[in-house]
Formats: C-alpha cells, structure tokens, sequence
C-alpha cells in the first residue's frame, strides 16, 4: 500500500539515508545527444471546451468518447488567464478533440435542410443536431489570444467522413474556405492536422466510421495539397494516432493504421505526431491501466511511452524521414483525468519524466491536454487557479533548455535527465524521486553547483504543493525564481520529490 503522507521525522530520514545505497550521476560529454523545439512544452484547448461542447467536468461517465455535460464556451478574454499563459512562456497551442470532427466552421455553407440530400445525408450537423460551431468571434479571440502569449496555432481541421463508402474522396472546400479566410485576415495558423485520432474512429463515430489505412492517406493527400496552396506557411501533422498503455493502437487490424497510412501516402509530412496517455479514469469503458497511486508511481509504467515513440521514430525515418516527432497530445488519464489524481500532487511525477523522457528519446515538442479544463488540466477551469502540474511546467520553462545531454541513473525510482540551461554556460538537471526513501545523490563532471528548486507536498494528493518549502504565489502579476529561498547544498533529494539543480559546466 502506498502512504498518501509524506512527513518524517529527520531522524528517520537519517536513518533511511545510511539504508540506500548513494546514487551517482556522470555526465561525460557536453555534446548534446538531441535538441528540443524551443517551444517544446506546450498545451492544448479542446474545441469542447473552446465552443462550448460535451465535456468531463461533472461527467460520471462517457458518450461517444466525449464527456455527459455540456460547458459554456470559454472565455478567452480574461486577464488572470492571460497571466497564467504568459507565465508558462512561449508555446504551441493546439485546439483539437473529438468534437474537431463535428465542428462547423463560420466560413462553411450551412447544411441544407433537406436530410436525404445525398451530400448532407451524413454529414456531422444532420447526425447531431447540437454540432459545435465556431463563430467568427471565436475565430477572432482564439488569434488574438495567440497573439497576446506568444502562442503558435496548430489547428485540427475536420475531417468529418463517419460512412466508410464516402473516406478517400474528402473534399476540401469548408478546410479551404477556412485557411483563405485566415490568410486574408493575417491570421497565423502555424500547424494544420485533419481529423482528430483518426485511428480511433471506430470508438468515437461508430464501426463503420473507420477509414482504411488506403483511403485515409487518399484524404491526408488532398488535404496536404490543399494546405500547401491555400496556406503556404503551415506546416502539417498527422496522424495522430491514439496509442493506449499496454496495448499500443489497439484493435488489429481495426485501428493499426499509421504504418500503412505513412506508408501509402504519397505527400510529405513536416510532423509525425501521436497521442498517449499513460493511465485511463474511472470514466474510461476500457481500462488496460487504471489510475491509481501505485500505478503512477510505477517505473514500468514509464516504458511503454518510450517504446511507442521508437515505434513511431522508426516508421518515421522509414516513410517521412524530413518529418519531425511530436507528441500531439498527452494527459495523465484518459477521459478527461482521473478526479483527486490528475489535479493532485501525485501526478506531478508523470508529467516531469514524460518531459525529461520525451526529449532524450527525441520528441521535439509535447502537448499536454489540457491547458484548461478537465482533471488533467494545468489550470483549473472554474477557479482559474493552478493545478500541481502547472508547477512542474513552469519551472521546466524557467531552467531546461533545447540541448539534451546523456545521463543515467541506476535506479527505476529515481529518473534523472539532464539539459542546458537558458543561458550559456550552464545546465540543469532533472530528478525524479519516486520512492518514499531520500536519495543522496552525487554528480560528477558537472561544474559548480549554484540553486537547487524542489517541488514536495504534505501528501501525494495534496492540491498544493511547495517549492523550495513556500507555496508559489504570483505578486504583482508575477512570479519569479528569486521568490524561493535557497536551500542548503546538501546533496539530499528529498523522498516523493521533483527537484532541478542548476550548474555551471
């Protein structure tokens, strides 16, 4: 059983200390093994949440993968919004989701009235009457929005085609109608990607939804050529492809598309992307790894992100060599998170070594679903106030460069990972001490050691954690490294601790 408290006496700290064996970090070389985008960790706004769709807050099960409950649009004009986004520095935004196949653009032709027209007879607005709609207002906030933050756009275009004899003849005029809308504007949408999971189909739309691996890169096809013209500047994703823990793509040969799917398509890609999420929520239908505790504090539960990702590295070099590899989407738990985990402390271990382990096995950018809205979020939606996690990512902005350098650790339950920092001269590294044990850890060939920042927390599923010993507040609109005291230069990493110790090499 896994103790929620974290509290020990020092005594007994001491004692566990003389126990465990010292941990010894080396770092051989300055040559980095990889780079990361420089907007490497970013978020996304689901267009549920964005337009006002069914969504997991307050939402006891699923329909459909959606959540039971419809929300009110978001807001996008709020100051302490703004804030917090500025906060966590220069990013990608990406406004996709289930519903980005449902959405009706403001651009698009209303659908006829007639619902045995042939041409409307399945489209999304006929299937459900309560299709999403993105106004002209939205569209204007959202780029404003960016703007404001120092935000790119990637954009899910809709896809749409939920009967099998319609897939590998997409047609492209409300995506066209939409980028030639924007261009004229001269609004930026930087990443372009069509449909959302398209693997997944089949549990989103129904059996007879799912294209075929053929006729899906048929559509991908157009809609590459139809970017390339119409929006010559965005660069394109796809396909992003849901994996699931355990059991990767799933149903065979149902949803095991992206091999065929890269393999058939005759356009280039500038991203191969894919969606991952470690655990499910009690929400989910199908659970292959619950939610719990002892699962996200696991080390096993850490690989199968990492042995995807070489899948995809591999198909990638194989069939889309220019491309880069992104995480395009990325939570704690599918469903919208699980409730008093995903907004706890106890998900903040997850989220840092999906960070270090993403960027040394070279993903070059992450998307965390959600920025706002759900469990999983980094800020809460109703109360605006930061969730754990948001912590983890600021303080990622703050001290991890793009250059990543090989270290390793000896032991499962500590990760360590280790960048440049922002400025030149000096890196950081990252460790992550899953064990209720401290660690005493010594580094070798570092340079001189000069702060050390430690997230903790009174238990693993506080809703607050602290930083250096103090709860990070923002004072005057800001909050600053400079906040936090200094701690001692101990080599001491504290037991259920996310620590960064900044060197100069």
């Amino acid at each position: 059983m896994f103790s929620t408290r974290l509290i020990r006496p020092w005594n007994q700290r001491r004692h566990n200390i003389r126990q465990n064996k010292s941990l010894v970090v080396n770092l051989n070389s300055t040559t980095p093994i990889t780079t990361i985008d420089p907007r490497y960790l970013s978020f996304s706004i689901d267009i549920s949440v964005l337009a006002g769709g069914f969504w997991w807050e307050g939402s006891k099960g699923t329909q459909c993968g959606l959540g039971t409950q419809r929300v009110e649009p978001l807001n996008l004009q709020q100051d302490k919004l703004d804030l917090l986004v500025k906060a966590l520095g220069s990013a990608y935004v990406r406004v996709g989701g289930s519903e980005a196949d449902k959405v009706r653009y403001f651009t698009s032709t209303p659908p006829s009235t007639n619902s045995n027209s042939p041409s409307n007879r399945n489209s999304p607005a006929n299937r459900n009457s309560d299709a999403l709609i993105i106004t002209q207002e939205m569209w204007h906030q959202l780029h404003d929005f960016c703007q404001r933050n120092d935000l790119d756009l990637m954009f899910t275009m809709k896809y749409g085609l939920f009967e099998r004899r319609q897939q590998g003849t997409w047609q492209a005029t409300e995506v066209k109608k939409l980028l030639e809308y924007s261009q004229a504007h001269g609004q930026n949408i930087d990443i372009c990607e069509l449909g959302n999971e398209l693997n997944a189909y089949w549990a989103f739309h129904g059996l007879t939804s799912q294209p075929s691996a053929r006729n899906l890169a048929k559509d991908y096809d157009t809609f590459i050529r139809c970017v390339r013209q119409c929006s010559p500047d965005s660069k394109v994703a796809g396909p992003g492809s849901a994996f699931w823990p355990r059991i990767g793509e799933a149903i065979k040969p149902l949803s095991n598309i992206s091999a065929p799917f890269l393999g058939y398509l005759e356009e280039h890609l500038d991203i191969v992307d894919w969606h991952y999420y470690p655990f499910q929520s009690s929400r989910s239908p199908v659970k292959t790894r619950a939610a719990t505790i002892k699962n996200i504090l696991s080390p096993s539960s850490l690989m199968d992100y990492e042995r995807y990702s070489k899948q995809l590295e591999k198909l990638r070099d194989q069939y889309q060599p220019r491309a880069q590899l992104w995480t395009g989407e990325t939570g704690s738990a599918q469903c919208g998170g699980q409730a008093k985990l995903s907004d706890r402390f106890v998900s903040c271990f997850w989220w840092a070594d999906q960070l270090g382990r993403g960027a040394k096995i070279g993903q070059k950018v992450m998307i965390r679903q959600s920025l706002i809205g759900g469990d999983y979020a980094l800020i809460n939606r109703q109360t605006l106030k930061p969730n754990p996690d948001y912590w983890v990512s600021w303080l990622w902005g703050k001290l991890m460069g793009e250059r990543v350098f090989d270290v390793q650790s000896n032991d499962p339950f500590v990760q360590i990972y280790c960048h440049s920092a922002k400025k030149e001269g000096k890196c950081t590294l990252l460790i992550i001490n899953m064990s209720a044990n401290p660690k005493i850890l010594h580094c070798n060939g570092f340079g001189s050691k000069k702060r050390r920042f430690e997230i903790t927390a009174d238990s693993l599923t506080s809703k607050k954690i602290r930083i250096n010993g103090l709860k990070p507040k923002f004072k005057n609109g800001k909050v600053k490294l400079s906040d936090f005291p200094k701690l001692s230069k101990l080599d001491l990493v504290s037991p259920y601790s996310i620590n960064f110790w900044c060197f100069t090499v």
